[in-house]
C-alpha cells in the first residue's frame, strides 16, 4: 500500500551498492516507480515467475474489484520494467497453444523489493491497521442508529476472518520450497504433475 506517489529507489540502490561487490544495478535506468509498477514487482517477487496473463488474474484478485487490470495496462508496464532493468523474460512451452513469455525479477529487482519492503514493513502494517479502523468506523456510523450494534458485530467478524485468512496464507515452513525446473515457478500444491505456468512435467519425488 504505497498511496498515490512515486517510489524513489535511488537511495536504496546506493545503500545496496555499498554492500554488494558486483554491480547488479548497472542496468537500472529508471529510479522512480509508480505504485502500480511496484505492486507488479511485489507480485512477481512472491510468485518467482509468471506470465502476463496469469499476472493480470493475480492483480484482479489482489485489488478485489476496486480496480480492474487489463492487458492494455499490464503488458506495457511489464515491457517498461524489463527495459529499465527490473524484470527479465523468456519464452517457455505452454500446456496448450504457442510459446508464451514468463517474467521474473532481475537480481537488482529482487534486492530493491527486499530493501524497500523491509525498510517500510512495520510502518505499512500500521497504515493498513489505521485504514481498516477508519473504514470500519465510517461503515458502522453510516448505518441507522438501531442497526449500529449489529453492523459493528458484522465488521468485527469480518476482520477476524480476514486476519485468519492472512495467517493461513503465510507459510510457517519455508525450508523446502518446490520450484519448476524449467521456468522457476513455485509449486504451491502437493502431488501436482505439471507446472501451471509453463506445463513442464514435474518429478513426483521432488
Amino acid at each position: 500500500m504505497w498511496l498515490n506517489k512515486f517510489l524513489d529507489v535511488e537511495d536504496d540502490i546506493e545503500k545496496l551498492r555499498e554492500n554488494i561487490e558486483t554491480n547488479i544495478f548497472s542496468n537500472i535506468k529508471k529510479k522512480k516507480l509508480t505504485p502500480l509498477e511496484f505492486t507488479i514487482l511485489e507480485a512477481i517477487f512472491n510468485l518467482k515467475t509468471i506470465s502476463g496473463y496469469d499476472l493480470i488474474r493475480v492483480l484482479n484478485e489482489q485489488f478485489a474489484k476496486t480496480w480492474k487490470a487489463s492487458s492494455g495496462t499490464v503488458y506495457p508496464i511489464l515491457s517498461k520494467l524489463e527495459k529499465n532493468g527490473y524484470l527479465e523474460s523468456k519464452k517457455v512451452k505452454s500446456p496448450i497453444g504457442p510459446l508464451k513469455s514468463v517474467y521474473s525479477l532481475t537480481d537488482a529487482g529482487k534486492k530493491l523489493i527486499e530493501t524497500k519492503v523491509s525498510d517500510n514493513f512495520v510502518d505499512q502494517l500500521q497504515y493498513i491497521e489505521n485504514f481498516l479502523t477508519e473504514l470500519s468506523l465510517i461503515y458502522i456510523n453510516s448505518s441507522e442508529d438501531n442497526q449500529k450494534d449489529e453492523e459493528a458485530e458484522k465488521v468485527n467478524n469480518l476482520l477476524k476472518d480476514m486476519l485468519s485468512n492472512i495467517l493461513k496464507r503465510i507459510p510457517t515452513n519455508m525450508k523446502y520450497p518446490r520450484y519448476c525446473p524449467e521456468c522457476g515457478s513455485k509449486i504451491n500444491k502437493k502431488g501436482v504433475e505439471f507446472c501451471s505456468y509453463c506445463g513442464t512435467k514435474l518429478l513426483m519425488n521432488e
